[in-house]
């Protein structure tokens, strides 16, 4: 694949993963859990991101392929670790696809979700088809709409008379189980910086690229989700965001001005549209990477002429993800997504772990407290996540038995990779 984009278009194209995410879908459910903790639950996922953006930003520019932590977890941890990594991305951010696709509707559309769901999944992944440029050209224009949007909500919300301070307080009804699983959702919002990294094989200079961009596109939507997240707090009050269907739309009426309602409804579909069309992009790298490997299909990793994408794994994700978007929904689908992006990441920490100090090894304090934040926040999500999503972790390690017994009995290629050698290329 070539090599088109440069720091600004990485920034860019992490921006647009994690912006709208968190605020649009995930702070209401966050809210409910956590209650007047939510602050302090925001601040425990962005120190599990930092780590995790720290560590697999070490990983990719060292090794500047396509498949993020499934790359890092194949070369570092073997085999399986990375098939492990690579499957928990694939299909935990399937599943966020179809929220953000449901959310598209939810604003545009209410009434008929699932039908504009559709419709935004299909054209986002003809964009996609045409090339990553023009992505990252819709990219720019959709992050430059919502940052315009949530600036406009936080500066209605923080200058109104309405507003109480005293919202922020930590009260003695919060209790650590509900700040942690309110973490666990709130790491949905922060995941989007993976997108840099698995389009590792797409950018100039990786390992000068990669390092600067996960960082900023990290701390820029750190400093605007606080920011947001305060003025929601402000004029709603924990209760009133837990109760909350549209949370910003509710800010901005509770701060009395309904003009931008509109605005917000517009912005939040914009979001939403960013998101979905940065996670189909980051998941068709995946698919391509695991795909070469023939830890799926092989078809799946051809790569167009023209357009210099993986045009097949692209058309198979879109696929995928309009048949969730018509039978799944929002709410299950981000915490289903959080427990597999939550492994996915415990793996990038571990493989961040075996770095030497010649390698670009973090702190040592780094991987570990990434280790152990992806775990512990990860069994703190709803129990049907939790169950749901360990059973896909299982189905995944069998279907890489299965694989590697079929390719012993094949050849004598699948024979010596079952011994722990890497299969021919």
């Amino acid at each position: 694949m070539e090599r088109r984009l440069g720091a600004s278009d990485a920034v860019v194209i992490g921006l647009g993963a994690m912006i709208g995410a968190g605020i649009f879908a995930a702070l209401g459910p966050a809210a409910r859990a956590a209650g007047s903790g939510l602050l302090v639950a925001m601040a425990l996922a962005a120190v599990v991101a930092y780590c995790n953006a720290t560590s697999s930003a070490r990983l990719a520019a060292l090794h500047p392929q396509s498949g993020g932590a499934y790359v890092y977890g194949r070369e570092r941890l073997g085999d399986f670790w990375g098939h492990l990594a690579g499957w928990a991305f694939v299909v935990g951010k399937t599943a966020s696809c179809a929220a953000m696709a449901l959310t598209v509707g939810a604003y545009l559309w209410p009434g008929q979700e699932r039908a504009v769901a559709v419709a935004a999944v299909m054209v986002l992944t003809a964009v996609n088809y045409a090339g990553v440029q023009k992505s990252v050209l819709l990219t720019r224009a959709i992050v430059s709409v919502v940052l315009a949007v949530l600036a406009a909500v936080a500066v209605a919300a923080l200058t109104s008379s309405g507003t109480d301070a005293a919202l922020l307080h930590v009260g003695p009804d919060t209790d650590m189980g509900g700040v942690l699983e309110a973490a666990g959702l709130l790491f949905f919002a922060f995941a989007g910086y993976a997108r840099i990294a698995t389009l590792g094989e797409e950018v100039r200079d990786p390992a000068r690229t990669i390092a600067r961009a996960v960082p900023i596109a990290l701390g820029i939507t750190l400093a605007l989700y606080t920011l947001v997240a305060v003025a929601a707090l402000k004029t709603l009050g924990p209760e009133g965001l837990a109760d909350a269907t549209a949370p910003l739309s509710d800010a901005v009426r509770a701060a009395g001005a309904d003009g931008l309602v509109p605005v917000v409804r517009v912005g939040g579909a914009v979001a939403a549209l960013g998101s979905l069309l940065a996670l189909i992009l980051g998941i068709s790298r995946t698919t391509l990477a695991m795909a070469r490997d023939q830890h799926l299909p092989q078809a799946l990793a051809a790569v167009h002429p023209r357009s210099g994408v993986p045009h097949r794994a692209e058309l198979a994700v879109g696929a995928v993800v309009v048949l969730l978007a018509v039978t799944t929904d929002v709410r299950g689908a981000i915490g289903f997504s959080s427990f597999g992006v939550l492994a996915y990441y415990a793996i990038a920490n571990t493989s961040a772990w075996t770095l030497t100090p010649a390698e670009g090894r973090p702190n040592r304090l780094v991987p570990i407290v990434g280790l152990g934040g992806c775990v512990t926040l990860a069994f703190a999500l709803p129990l049907s996540s939790v169950i749901s999503g360990a059973v896909v972790l299982v189905l995944g390690a069998v279907v890489f038995g299965v694989r590697r017994a079929v390719a012993a009995r094949a050849s004598p290629t699948g024979a010596a990779a079952d011994h722990g050698l890497p299969p021919e290329r």
